[in-house]
């Protein structure tokens, strides 16, 4: 009995290892051309080991085109990701207890519309938003990508909204009673007992505007103002030879933020989305 364990734990393995490189054998490879010559990188495809080791991808991916370094892009990228995870965050926690623990006449309705802009497909709001922020005179500025994210997300509320029903009602009672008015119970108590739905929060936010590339490619039109995405796109060039080198080690390094994001915060998501399941 024990050797028969012993064999399906060992072919188990085997078999889920096998899976677990098919599936990231794409990212090495990425990984492993960043230092290859430019001549090797398809001459070798299969190779994950570089037979001339060079670092000069990263120093010509970093000078970036148009006289604008990747620098400032990833400072773009920085920007957007930054102001559009605290926005979201903040306004849909603010929104989630409202619904959750406020009561006011057609909180259902309000909760349905919004549950119901999940629905919605994102190429059915692309023009109306444009003309919209193109009359306001928001086109070719961070403002049409940052701004919005200061009156929710419908995703985000749902879930900060789970994790609040969660919390026993007793605890706003006995605020109520010792004098805390609305604001100072969502800060003191439902912001504190939040924590893992407001981590998982903002990891999907900054990971999602990260690697957002239609919102800037939409409003966005100057270079300066690129961010990470949107400049690997146009750093290759149809009409002369394409720097693939160049670009795969940019790729590489825009990688790195949300590496280290998942790794530092990944038991806070995990928390985050099993409570959120099991309070729903």
């Amino acid at each position: 009995m024990f050797h028969k364990r012993k064999r399906f734990y060992i072919i188990y393995y085997t078999i889920i290892t096998i899976f677990a490189f098919v599936m990231i054998y794409p990212l090495l490879w990425l990984f492993a051309s960043s230092f290859k010559p430019h001549a090797e990188i398809f001459q070798y495809m299969t190779s994950l080991i570089p037979k001339n080791f060079t670092l000069e991808n990263y120093i010509e991916g970093w000078k970036g085109f148009g006289g604008i370094t990747f620098a400032t892009f990833f400072k773009n990228s920085f920007i957007l990701a930054t102001g559009v995870t605290v926005g979201i965050v903040l306004s849909s926690s603010m929104i989630a207890y409202g619904l959750a623990r406020i009561p006011f006449p057609g909180r259902n309705f309000w909760f349905t519309c919004v549950m119901l802009t999940l629905m919605l497909p994102g190429q059915v709001q692309m023009i109306p938003r444009y003309i919209l922020f193109f009359k306001l005179g928001w086109v070719n500025s961070f403002k049409p990508l940052i701004v919005p994210a200061f009156f929710g997300g419908a995703f985000f509320i749902f879930l900060i909204m789970q994790f609040i029903r969660g919390i026993p009602l007793e605890l706003d009672e006995s605020a109520s009673i010792d004098g805390a008015g609305r604001f100072s119970i969502f800060w003191h108590i439902i912001l504190p007992n939040i924590k893992p739905a407001l981590i998982t929060s903002t990891i999907f936010a900054f990971y999602w505007t990260w690697d957002d590339f239609m919102g800037p490619l939409l409003y966005l039109n100057k270079p300066q103002l690129y961010p990470v995405a949107l400049a690997l796109k146009n750093f290759a060039d149809p009409t002369t030879i394409t720097n693939w080198g160049a670009i795969f080690a940019m790729s590489i390094l825009s990688l790195i933020p949300i590496f280290f994001i998942f790794i530092f915060f990944q038991k806070y998501m995990e928390t985050g989305i099993a409570t959120t399941g099991i309070r729903g």
